[in-house]
């Protein structure tokens, strides 16, 4: 939120569990890990910060955007988070080490989505510059461009088996 902070929530007594704090700026972005023992979080401060959901403690700090950080999301299995940025990448990251592990370019505006598909083989990625792009997660290749959207794309999403695609814009 606007507070700097990142809000666990009781999804059934509504109930607030935990107050993650640590971000310099306003949060943009959350996403649990598989197994949701771990929480990501995105901020206008340009970090992503890893969290422990039982206990609070932040497990690490990932500095490389240089903008604001719009979307995190952690890949099927766990192993990597891949992130959005104001400053036009995506990054890609081992949750183990913090390494960053490749910057992604072709985006010509900012990255407000990102998300893996369901076997993490690929990754989708929506923007400012009215594209989707998909990316191969191993090589950081682009895959392709996607176009039709009027306005900037700030939602992507891959349906389950990952045949399909769907986004969201703010086409007038």
């Amino acid at each position: 939120g606007y507070d700097n902070t990142v809000r666990l929530w009781d999804a059934t007594t509504g109930e607030e569990l935990r107050t993650f704090r640590g971000h310099e700026g306003w949060v943009s972005s959350v996403a649990f890990s598989p197994d949701g023992t771990r929480l990501a979080s995105g901020s206008d401060d340009n970090t992503i910060r890893i969290w422990d959901t039982a206990t609070g403690e932040e497990l690490r700090t990932l500095w490389g955007h240089e903008g604001w950080v719009s979307s995190v999301a952690f890949s099927p299995d766990g192993t990597l988070l891949v992130s959005g940025s104001d400053d036009t990448t995506i990054r890609l990251w081992d949750t183990a080490t913090g390494e960053e592990l490749s910057i992604l370019r072709g985006h010509e505006g900012w990255v407000s989505s990102v998300t893996f598909n369901s076997d993490g083989t690929r990754l989708a990625s929506g923007g400012g510059d009215r594209t989707i792009r998909l990316w191969d997660t191993a090589t950081g290749e682009e895959l392709s461009t996607l176009r039709g959207h009027l306005g900037g794309v700030f939602s992507v999403t891959f349906n389950p088996d990952a045949t399909r695609l769907a986004s969201g814009s703010d086409d007038a």
